[in-house]
């Protein structure tokens, strides 16, 4: 070889050095093994990890499974897992990376599975939040509230909750500090006396009054045009009408006393309601620290689930006192057509 063609070779091993021209390997992808926590635990484990008994997660599975298949791209998650992982997110209130560690899923993909997962559980919502939809649902609903100590007439019995939320930037986040000066969603819930929410609107800042939400709702519209026959029970910090009874503020005979005593034991059922889906779903209790887009969407998911719950007959978890107990709103005097209604109603009935 001559000295020339030494020469050419070691030019162009010097142009490969800086230019890197040999193709580097494509590194393989590797996935964590996943393996199914209804194999890894038992039932009572299970439930309180899931917040579902197995029989109940199964369930779950048949019902959303088919809106979660997976295009089978990448590391597929099945809709089993994807169920399994929201569920334990919000019913444990886990961080999302323990989570994530826990399920052999990325901590970034947590978010996506949990909203995934709740917009297929959110699209069911009219069939299991609604209100009745006939005389005969509603006959049904106002016999069962009867069924707890006689108060009649009864169709559903509305108040609010808060639920915590990170700090909101920007020129609207004063809006969601509350009274107890933390942010949060008012959240109106109105539920019969099984416990299942019929109505939920979870939009309204946390420093907006029961009542303001109320006023500006669908329902109350519905309530106004005689959609329903019987009537809401709410606490004093909403105003007396024909259509939801609040207690007398100063009670001064002894029908008006046991119209409070019994108002008090029906109007029980939804504040039981609110203990029952917090303690079953933590972060409902202790707060979320996702988006507030997402936030609303997973209070609606919640609610669903927990109606769904009482359907499989799901036991229910102990419930705990309030992290956060509510503080009383500045009650509102009946005055009005509203209070007329409400006396003839304890004079025909206490």
């Amino acid at each position: 070889m001559s000295i020339r063609d030494i020469e050419s070779v070691e030019e162009v091993v010097f142009m490969d050095e800086i230019f890197d021209c040999e193709q580097p390997r494509r590194k393989q992808k590797s996935y964590r093994a996943r393996v199914s926590p209804l194999e890894m635990y038992s039932d009572a484990e299970f439930r309180r990890k899931y917040r579902f008994s197995k029989e109940g997660a199964v369930k779950l599975i048949d019902l959303f499974g088919a809106q979660l298949k997976s295009d089978g791209r990448g590391g597929k998650l099945s809709p089993e897992l994807q169920i399994l992982t929201a569920l334990r997110c919000w019913g444990r209130n886990e961080v999302q990376d323990d989570s994530a560690d826990l399920h052999g899923i990325s901590q970034q993909s947590i978010t996506n599975v949990c909203r995934r997962v709740a917009l297929s559980i959110v699209e069911t919502r009219q069939m299991y939040i609604r209100m009745p939809a006939n005389l005969d649902e509603e006959v049904q609903k106002i016999n069962m509230f009867s069924n707890i100590c006689g108060f009649k007439s009864v169709v559903g019995c509305i108040d609010c909750t808060h639920i915590r939320i990170p700090h909101v930037p920007g020129n609207e986040g004063h809006c969601y500090i509350n009274r107890k000066n933390f942010p949060s969603l008012n959240v109106q819930v109105v539920c019969d006396a099984s416990l299942k929410i019929m109505a939920i609107v979870a939009r309204w800042y946390g420093s907006a009054h029961d009542s303001r939400i109320f006023n500006e709702s669908a329902l109350k519209l519905k309530f106004e045009g005689g959609q329903f026959h019987g009537r809401l029970l709410g606490d004093s910090g909403y105003a007396c009408t024909p259509y939801l009874f609040t207690p007398v503020l100063r009670p001064r005979s002894r029908k008006e006393v046991r119209y409070n005593a019994m108002h008090v034991r029906t109007r029980n059922s939804v504040e039981r309601c609110f203990g029952v889906l917090k303690s079953r779903f933590r972060c409902l209790q202790t707060g979320f620290r996702n988006s507030l887009e997402n936030i609303k969407l997973y209070i609606v998911a919640l609610a669903i689930l927990h109606n769904i719950a009482i359907i499989f007959n799901e036991e229910e978890f102990p419930v705990e006192e309030e992290v956060v107990e509510e503080q009383e709103l500045q009650p509102i005097q009946a005055v009005g057509r509203g209070a007329a209604v409400r006396a003839a109603f304890i004079e025909e009935n206490f």
